[in-house]
């Protein structure tokens, strides 16, 4: 059973069906989560980090050859 699948249901409204591809709202959370708990209050900062620490990318769920989003997918995001 999925833990954080209520998030689909409460952030259904914010994320569209055309355009570009929508950052997984469980990824985005934990993304925040990251930031928060090791103090990196930059976008970029913050995905820098996860992008160079396999743990992280173990938790949020993507392999070494996986982009992760961009920081500016995650400064659009955190405004609206």
């Amino acid at each position: 059973m999925d833990t954080c699948g209520f998030l689909y249901k409460y952030t259904a409204a914010f994320f569209g069906k055309e355009g570009q591809e929508n950052i997984d709202p469980v990824v985005f959370f934990k993304i925040l989560l990251v930031g928060y708990i090791n103090n990196i209050n930059s976008d970029r900062a913050l995905l820098r980090y996860c992008e160079d620490s396999l743990g992280i990318r173990l938790f949020l769920g993507y392999d070494l050859n996986e982009e992760l989003p961009w920081h500016s997918t995650i400064s659009k995001t955190r405004s609206l």
